[in-house]
């Protein structure tokens, strides 16, 4: 009999949980069911391994990172928008350390809830582009490098990977601003 009260939603969200107490790469079934109070074999009553826990925790993680992405660019357009969603994105990785690499993966064409979550976080970049006339092939080039430059800046910050004395907030407003240039100057 599966415990009560535990469903695969609650066993994603605790793995979210303790993704970020711990890191994504240090997540097991195995202290996953510790933290449940669970023998590991219970679990699988919930996923059916690790792989797919990833992947549920890639839906979850794309779905709250889609959300905050959106809520960020409403009612703003241009360089607002842009850096609305910018600072979105980071804010996310910095609050959650462990979900936000999940939120990179492709989404799982098996799980409609994961395509669908990783179409809102594209759309709202793409929200984004089409204010500044960058559609088909140069709107996909324009996400991917906008994508490139915020995970790069937030992958790299999370690393501890900026040492010079000079402030990093200060870095990512450029970032933003030099994102913004070159999507008002891509024509040229």
């Amino acid at each position: 009999m599966p415990r009560v009260g535990l469903t695969p939603q609650t066993v994603v969200r605790a793995a979210a949980r303790l993704a970020d107490e711990v890191g994504y790469d240090r997540l097991t079934l195995a202290a996953l069911a510790n933290r449940l109070g669970v023998a590991l074999p219970s679990l699988y009553k919930h996923v059916k391994g690790a792989d797919a826990l990833n992947q549920k925790l890639g839906a979850l993680a794309t779905a709250e990172l889609a959300d905050g992405m959106i809520a960020a660019a409403a009612g703003r357009a241009g360089v607002d928008a842009l850096r609305g969603v910018a600072t979105a994105w980071r804010d996310y990785a910095h609050r959650h350390p462990g979900r936000y690499p999940a939120a990179q993966q492709v989404p799982d064409a098996a799980d409609p809830d994961h395509v669908a979550a990783g179409r809102r976080a594209l759309d709202a970049i793409y929200a984004i582009l089409r204010g500044y006339g960058l559609t088909g092939d140069d709107g996909v080039d324009a996400a991917r490098i906008f994508r490139s430059a915020v995970h790069g800046f937030v992958t790299l910050e999370a690393a501890g990977g900026f040492g010079l004395p000079r402030g990093v907030d200060r870095s990512f407003d450029q970032l933003v601003v030099v994102l913004d240039t070159a999507f008002r100057d891509w024509r040229s």
